[in-house]
């Protein structure tokens, strides 16, 4: 059974964006940890919503808090 196309998709506004957020930044681990999987990686903007301006500061952001430990490189 082939599944039918119910109209176009409506495209998901970057939270980002909304928030009138400037910078994001790497020591609010709790915001970060939404953007990570539980295998410890970084979510896609296609699962987030994010614009790609957001999601490149997002994966600096999330790589500069796996350096000094306050999010893990992967779960375990």
């Amino acid at each position: 059974m082939r599944s039918r196309n119910r109209g176009p998709r409506r495209k998901r506004a970057c939270n980002f964006c909304v928030d009138g957020v400037k910078v994001i930044d790497y020591k609010q681990h709790e915001m970060l940890s939404r953007y990570v999987n539980e295998f410890g990686r970084i979510r896609p903007r296609r699962q987030t919503g994010t614009c790609a301006k957001h999601q490149r500061a997002l994966a600096v952001a999330v790589k500069r808090a796996r350096h000094i430990a306050l999010l893990p490189f992967a779960d375990e």
